[in-house]
C-alpha cells in the first residue's frame, strides 16, 4: 500500500436528517430469558435501533478496525450533515481515536423527527468532506519539508463514505454529479494556496441504507470511473446487521485485510466451572500474513460469515482456518518469525473474543497450526502481544530465511545440478540497472524511458535462454558465441550479419568434417544419440534462437534465410550421411556380438574342449579297427591343403602318441583347412623364418643351418 494512497485519509459523512430516525425495523431483545424468572413478570417488550444508530455504529466499528491495525499514518475525518456541517475532529493524531469520536457524536445526539426537512441535506456535509480532503496532514507536511524542490511529489488521495438514505437513482446521479464539481472548484482554490493540497484521486463509497421489510429504491453499482479524479460505487444495504457487516467487508477491502478464525479454543463454562467448550474467534490483520499460503495453494479457505451472532444474516466471506495449539514455553520448539501484524476481532464485546484477548494481554502466547487430515501438523502462526498491542506471527515452516540460502549448484532436491550459473551472471551484468543521465529518443521521435528500455531489453535477452546445461547445446558451443551474443540486438548492422553468417558457415564445417558437438548425456542409457542426430538437434536449437529475434529487423531475416540455406544439404551430402548411419549401425551390431560372445566364451571354451578330446580318441579307436580288418575297403582319398609331414616343427611319433601332441596335431590340422600356410612358417629352419632373404643374397650373405649368417 502507498504512503499516502486513497486510504491515507477517510471522510465519514453520516446524514443527520429527519428521516435517518426511523427505526430499522431489525428487533433486539432487551430483555434476555433467564429461567429462574418469577412467574406473574411480563418481560420488556424488544427494541429497535434508528437508521442513525445504526450508521453510526457500523461507522465506529469500521474506525475501530482501522485504529487497530494501523494506529498511525490511517487517519479518519468524521462529518455529520443535517441543516448545516457539523466537523467532529480533525486530521491531527491526537484526535484520532475512538473515544474522541464517540464523546462528539453523544454531544450531537440523535436526529429529531419534528424538523424541517428542507433545511436539512447531505449535501453540506459532501462539501465539507472535499473541503478536508484538500487539507494537509501532519505526516504530507512532514514528508514536503523533507523533499523541499520535490515535495510536488507528495500525493493527495482520499476516500469519502456516505450514509444516507437516497431516494432514487437519479437521486444518486446527483449526488455524483455534486462530489465532482465540487472538487474541480476546490481543486483551483489549492492550487493558489500552499496550505492547501489539490485533490489527486477520490474514492466516492455512496451506501443507501432503508429498513428492513422495505423495497430498496436505488441499485448498486460496482466501482466506475466519473473523471479521472473521481471514482464512485453505490451500495444498497438493509440497515441493522446486514449494514454492519457490509462495513466489515469494505474496511478489508480498503485496507487489504484478511481472516483469520481460530477454532477449538478451549473455555470454561460459567455455569459449569469443571467443564469446558471449544469456541471460535474471527480475527481481522493484514493480508500479507497470508503469503505463504498463498504461495503454496494451501489456503485452508472456507466460505463463512461473521463470528458474531448480529451477522449471521449478512454477507459471506472468506477466511482462514487455524486451529489452538497447547500454548508451549519450551524454546527449543520456537520457531523462526517472519512477520508480526496487529490483530482486531470482529466481535469485539462478544465472550470468546474478550477471554481471549485477556489471555494474550496477560503475556501468554498461543501456537496455531494449520488443520490436517493426516500427517504431522504444521505451526504456522502465533498469537502473542508487545506492549498491550496483540499481534499475529507468521512462523516459518521450511528453511528459515535467518539461514543462508542452498548454492544453486545443489539443485532442487538434489535433482537438478548442472544449471548454467556462470551464464547467468553474464547475463545480469548485461541487464543490470543503472543511472541515465542524458535523454535517447526512439526513431519515431519520441522520448525513450530508461526503465521501459531496460525492460524492452531483458525482454530480447529472455526470448530463448535454457537455464540448465543439458537442455541446450548452442550456448555450450564456444563456435556459436559470436552469433548469439548479436542476434538479440534490435537492429544488426552489415558486420554483425557477416559475423552470423562466419558462424553459419564455420557449423556447416564442422558437420562436414564430423566433429562432435557438447551433447549432454546425463540420464541416458548408451553412447546418446548418433553424430547426424546431434547436428539435427543443434541446428534445431539454432534456428530457434534465430527465429525468435526474426521480427526486430530486416537484417535477422538474411541472417535466417542463410541459416535455412545452409541446413538444406545437397543429395550427394545425404547420401554420405546414409552410408555413415549404415556403417555406424554395422559397427554397433559387432560391438553388440562380440560382447555376447565374450560373455558366453568362459564356459563354452571348457565344454568345446572336453568334446573335442572325445571325438579324438573314437576317431582312432574306429581307425584302428578298420586297419586291421582284412574286409575294409579303401579310405577314399583325400586332398588336405597340408601335408602333416609337412608342417614344421612336428616330426613323426615313433612311440604312443601323447595327449599334447593329439592335441596340437588336431589344432594344427584345423587351422591348415581355413587358410594357406605362410610359406616363410613352411620353409622355416626349427620354426625360424628368415626375412629379407633377397637383401642378403645381394650383399653376399648366405645363410647357415642354425640361422646365423656368415660373410663369404
Amino acid at each position: 500500500m502507498k504512503l499516502f494512497s486513497e486510504s491515507h485519509k477517510t471522510v465519514f459523512v453520516v446524514d443527520h436528517c429527519p428521516y435517518m430516525a426511523e427505526s430499522c425495523r431489525q428487533h433486539v431483545e432487551f430483555d434476555m430469558l433467564i429461567k429462574n424468572r418469577t412467574q406473574g413478570i411480563i418481560p420488556l417488550a424488544p427494541i429497535s435501533r434508528s437508521l442513525w444508530t445504526c450508521s453510526v455504529e457500523s461507522s465506529m466499528e469500521y474506525c475501530r478496525i482501522m485504529y487497530d491495525i494501523f494506529p498511525f499514518k490511517k487517519l479518519a475525518n468524521f462529518i455529520v450533515s443535517d441543516s448545516g456541517a457539523n466537523v467532529l475532529n480533525s486530521w491531527n493524531q491526537e484526535d484520532q481515536n475512538l473515544q474522541e469520536l464517540m464523546a462528539a457524536l453523544a454531544a450531537v445526539g440523535p436526529p429529531n423527527p419534528r424538523a424541517d426537512p428542507e433545511c436539512c441535506s447531505i449535501l453540506h456535509g459532501l462539501v465539507a468532506a472535499v473541503e478536508a480532503l484538500c487539507k494537509i496532514t501532519e505526516y504530507q507536511h512532514e514528508a514536503r519539508t523533507l523533499l523541499m524542490e520535490n515535495a510536488d511529489r507528495v500525493g493527495n488521495r482520499g476516500r469519502i463514505i456516505c450514509i444516507t438514505n437516497a431516494k432514487s437513482d437519479s437521486h444518486v446521479r446527483m449526488l455524483e454529479e455534486f462530489v465532482q464539481e465540487t472538487i474541480h472548484e476546490h481543486n483551483k482554490l489549492a492550487a493558489n494556496s500552499d496550505h492547501l493540497m489539490q485533490i489527486q484521486k477520490c474514492e466516492l463509497v455512496l451506501i443507501h441504507t432503508y429498513p428492513v421489510g422495505e423495497e430498496s429504491l436505488v441499485s448498486d453499482h460496482l466501482k466506475k470511473e466519473l473523471s479521472p479524479v473521481l471514482t464512485s460505487e453505490v451500495h444498497s444495504v438493509r440497515a441493522g446487521r446486514h449494514l454492519a457487516t457490509r462495513l466489515n467487508l469494505l474496511v478489508q477491502q480498503h485496507f487489504d485485510l484478511a481472516s483469520t478464525t481460530i477454532t477449538n479454543i478451549p473455555m470454561k463454562e460459567e455455569q459449569h466451572a469443571n467443564t469446558s467448550a471449544n469456541y471460535d474467534v474471527e480475527l481481522l490483520h493484514h493480508k500479507e500474513a497470508h503469503v505463504d499460503f498463498l504461495k503454496s495453494g494451501d489456503t485452508h479457505m472456507s466460505s463463512s460469515s461473521s463470528s458474531s451472532s448480529s451477522s449471521k444474516e449478512g454477507t459471506f466471506k472468506e477466511t482462514i482456518t487455524l486451529k489452538w495449539c497447547t500454548p508451549r514455553t519450551n524454546s527449543v520448539e520456537l520457531h523462526y518469525c517472519t512477520g508480526a501484524y496487529r490483530i482486531s476481532p470482529v466481535d469485539v464485546n462478544s465472550r470468546p473474543s474478550s477471554c481471549l484477548t485477556n489471555f494474550l494481554l496477560n503475556g501468554r502466547s498461543v501456537l496455531l497450526e494449520q488443520p490436517r487430515k493426516s500427517g504431522s501438523k504444521v505451526i504456522s502462526h502465533m498469537l502473542s502481544s508487545h506492549g498491550g498491542e496483540i499481534f499475529l506471527h507468521v512462523l516459518s515452516s521450511s528453511r528459515s530465511i535467518l539461514e543462508d540460502p542452498p548454492s544453486i549448484s545443489e539443485g532442487c532436491g538434489g535433482r537438478v545440478t548442472d544449471y548454467r550459473i556462470t551464464d547467468f551472471g553474464e547475463f545480469m551484468r548485461e541487464n543490470r540497472l543503472a543511472p541515465f543521465l542524458e535523454p535517447r529518443y526512439k526513431n519515431d521521435d519520441s522520448l525513450e524511458i530508461p526503465l521501459e528500455r531496460a525492460k524492452d531489453q531483458l525482454e530480447k535477452h529472455t526470448r530463448y535462454w535454457p537455464m540448465i546445461i543439458s537442455q541446450t547445446t548452442i550456448f555450450n558451443m564456444q563456435a556459436v558465441v559470436p552469433l548469439a551474443s548479436v542476434i538479440v540486438k534490435e537492429a544488426l548492422t552489415d558486420e554483425d550479419v557477416l559475423t552470423c553468417q562466419k558462424t553459419i558457415y564455420s557449423l556447416v564445417e564442422m558437420e562436414r568434417k564430423n566433429d562432435p558437438l557438447p551433447i549432454s548425456t546425463v540420464g541416458t542409457r548408451g553412447k546418446g544419440p548418433k553424430r547426424d542426430e546431434q547436428y539435427r538437434i543443434m541446428w534445431n536449437e539454432l534456428e530457434t534462437l534465430v527465429r525468435a529475434h526474426l521480427a526486430n529487423s530486416e537484417k535477422h531475416q538474411r541472417v535466417l534465410e542463410c541459416l535455412l540455406t545452409c541446413r538444406s544439404k545437397p543429395p550427394e551430402e545425404e547420401e554420405r550421411k546414409k552410408r555413415g548411419r549404415k556403417r555406424e549401425e554395422k559397427e554397433d551390431k559387432a560391438e553388440k556380438a562380440g560382447k555376447d560372445y565374450e560373455s558366453e566364451k568362459s564356459w563354452q571354451e571348457s565344454e568345446r574342449l572336453k568334446g573335442l578330446l572325445d571325438r579324438e580318441k573314437e576317431e582312432l579307436a574306429e581307425a584302428e579297427i578298420i586297419k586291421d580288418s582284412p574286409d575294409s575297403p579303401e579310405p577314399p582319398n583325400k586332398k588336405p591343403l597340408v601335408v602333416m609331414e609337412d608342417l614344421p616343427g612336428l616330426e613323426k611319433n615313433k612311440g604312443p602318441i601323447s595327449l599334447l601332441s593329439l592335441w596340437s596335431n588336431r589344432i594344427n590340422a584345423a587351422n591348415s583347412r581355413k587358410h594357406q600356410e605362410f610359406i616363410g612358417r613352411l620353409n622355416s629352419v626349427n620354426n625360424k623364418a628368415e626375412l629379407y632373404q633377397h637383401l642378403k643374397e645381394e650383399n653376399g650373405m648366405e645363410t647357415t643351418e642354425n640361422g646365423k649368417p656368415s660373410r663369404q
